[in-house]
């Protein structure tokens, strides 16, 4: 999927997975980076200005405003700019969004961008939808995709916090398990395509270095947090009625329930090596990511 509360998070055959020029730097102009404050957005941003480039961090109340639900300020944010790393909210499965990305695409060739990285999700026909609009619209501008399995942080940082807080987590996943992957990661792969050369109309399908079940993960999250994590499975109905009860709208919440249902019927399950492919390295463990969280004070609340 994309940038939404959850993750993040399909094979394509045209996907180039060669490895020249991975990770070879080279001088970038401005970068726009949507969602600049979101979960990935910011770890790209800081990344990005680490390296010495100029970067737009675009939001709907920040220094460079950029709504996704309003496409009068997209010219001003790309004007300039020479590549932007693209999180569309909330997902770029919902109705809307393979319209949203042609527009993104023919402003962004408009203003002469050379270079877009789009966040997209794993085994989602409508993500696909998306990804192909935004190609068609772009011109010349280089493509890259990178499609990310559920996102680790979702505990540390997303809808799941609470529930490693609480002690469960209680999410319609049954026993299906998932390559969770660290954003850390994630925001590495975006920034070596964004910045090096040999990724422009690659696909990356980005997975952690193993699969667990939610029963799994939840082990591993009360051994670094240090206390009792269970896992509850629920139904999808179920589900969406506690997403109600949360205050999600009746619509936003069978939104989720059948989303989820889609991603975590095990289609999703297996592990890639695209991390290594384009960082030269192996993706960070989910351990690794529980004992950084709690080190951090992730579940101190």
């Amino acid at each position: 999927m994309t940038e939404n509360a959850y993750t993040r998070r399909d094979d394509d055959s045209s996907s180039n997975n060669g490895d020249e020029g991975r990770g070879a730097g080279r001088t970038t102009g401005t970068v726009l980076v949507t969602s600049g404050t979101g979960k990935t957005g910011r770890r790209v941003v800081e990344r990005l200005t680490a390296l010495g480039v100029p970067v737009r961090s675009g939001s709907r109340t920040g220094e460079v405003p950029f709504d996704w639900q309003d496409d009068t300020g997209w010219e001003a944010a790309l004007r300039g700019t020479e590549a932007a790393y693209v999180a569309y909210y909330p997902d770029l499965a919902v109705p809307g969004a393979a319209e949203a990305m042609a527009a993104f695409g023919r402003t962004a060739t408009a203003c002469g961008v050379r270079r877009v990285v789009l966040l997209s999700g794993r085994g989602e026909p409508q993500a696909a939808a998306a990804e192909e609009a935004l190609r068609g619209a772009a011109g010349r501008a280089e493509v890259t995709v990178v499609r990310s399995a559920f996102f680790a942080q979702n505990f540390s940082e997303g809808a799941l916090l609470d529930g490693v807080i609480g002690g469960e987590l209680v999410f319609p996943a049954g026993t299906t398990a998932e390559p969770f992957l660290d954003l850390d990661d994630l925001a590495d792969v975006v920034v070596a395509a964004l910045t090096g050369d040999g990724h422009a109309g690659a696909v990356y399908e980005l997975t952690g270095p193993r699969s667990l079940t939610f029963e799994q993960a939840a082990g591993e999250l009360g051994r670094a947090a240090g206390r009792p994590v269970r896992y509850t499975p629920v139904t999808g109905p179920a589900y969406a009625s506690l997403l109600e009860e949360f205050g999600l709208s009746e619509t936003e919440a069978e939104f989720l329930a059948e989303l989820f249902a889609t991603l975590l019927d095990g289609h999703n399950a297996a592990t890639t090596d695209d991390v290594k492919r384009v960082l030269g390295r192996e993706p960070k463990d989910f351990a690794d990511f529980g004992r950084e969280a709690a080190r951090d004070g992730a579940w101190h609340g």
